[in-house]
């Protein structure tokens, strides 16, 4: 008879999501699940949904454990599965085996493919989401996951590692594994001791340069730009411009006392306008005014000849000159 463990165990799980890490600690915790149950070498299998044969992970599916009261069989990189293979799945899973479990590892799916609604199908925990977090939530995650590797950080050293590694999560752990060998003492690892023994792996988003650009800041916008090898000056300049709007309507809003309705009226999310308010301060009217008007002259050089690189460099360091 089914244990109570088995029993609060469902026939198959949808791990999705582009967060890595959170997968891979979701499928390790599903497998110390299952091995409680019986010995995992006997009971495991894994296939590669790139190559796997739906027919095969079906067969595999509804093999009877061996000496355990249940199977694992997991199937990374779900999404790959070719038309035929993932029906296969969706027929299994119509009337799936109890004593296995299935594991369906995605990176993306979508909701309205049969494959995930078969999943789902199954119960309101068989899809695991595994989405990735927000730049500032990540950053506090980092410290958070640092205390599990035996260290703490100071929240500058956290933001220094996101700037460093990026937002890979798998990469970051790693990370913070070679910083809890390294470090010395008690106190917390600082943004000096990140800078010194983690190298540069990440490129710089293009939305750092405008958020550096919005504030003035005139010595992080040419650190930000050594780092955006992908962002043409062209499409800088578009970006820019477009803030330029999104800080005229900033102002705008506040003088007439209804700052609070930017989100509103650009429809963006609360959270994408929180500095709005505070960068439209730092302008005055006339220097938004001079801003578009030196940026039609920008790009208006920039596609008559000039040294495109050269005429944008010029141009942000004289908008965001005070």
């Amino acid at each position: 008879m089914a244990s109570n463990e088995q029993q609060k165990l469902l026939p198959a799980y949808l791990v999705v999501g582009e967060d890595a890490l959170k997968r891979r600690t979701v499928l390790s915790r599903l497998r110390k699940r299952v091995a409680a149950l019986g010995d995992l070498d006997f009971n495991h299998e894994e296939f590669d949904g790139a190559t796997a044969d739906g027919g095969d992970i079906a067969i595999s599916c509804n093999t009877l454990p061996f000496a355990s009261d249940i199977r694992l069989v997991e199937v990374r990189n779900a999404e790959k599965l070719r038309k035929q293979d993932a029906e296969v799945l969706v027929a299994y899973l119509a009337s799936p085996n109890i004593t296995t479990v299935l594991a369906l590892s995605a990176e993306k799916l979508a909701k309205n493919t049969r494959l995930y609604k078969a999943v789902a199908a199954l119960g309101k925990n068989a899809v695991i989401d595994c989405a990735p977090m927000k730049r500032y939530e990540l950053a506090r995650a980092l410290r958070e996951m640092a205390v599990g590797h035996g260290f703490t950080m100071t929240g500058g050293a956290a933001d220094k590692l996101l700037a460093l590694v990026g937002e890979d999560t798998v990469r970051l752990d790693s990370e913070l594994r070679k910083l809890a060998l390294a470090h010395k003492g008690s106190g917390p690892v600082t943004e000096q001791e990140v800078e010194m023994l983690v190298a540069r792996t990440s490129e710089a988003k293009p939305w750092e340069f405008t958020d550096a650009f919005s504030a003035r800041d005139a010595k992080r916008c040419l650190s930000v730009k050594a780092r955006l090898d992908s962002a043409s000056p062209y499409a800088l300049i578009a970006m820019c411009t477009n803030r330029l709007r999104e800080l005229c309507c900033a102002k705008s809003l506040a003088q007439r006392g209804e700052g609070a309705r930017l989100a509103e009226v650009l429809k963006v999310p609360a959270w994408r306008v929180k500095n709005h308010d505070a960068w439209a301060r730092g302008f005055s009217d006339e220097e938004l005014r001079a801003a578009f008007s030196s940026a039609r002259d920008c790009e208006r050089a920039m596609k008559s000849g000039a040294d495109p690189e050269r005429a944008f460099e010029e141009w942000y360091l004289g908008v965001i000159g005070r």
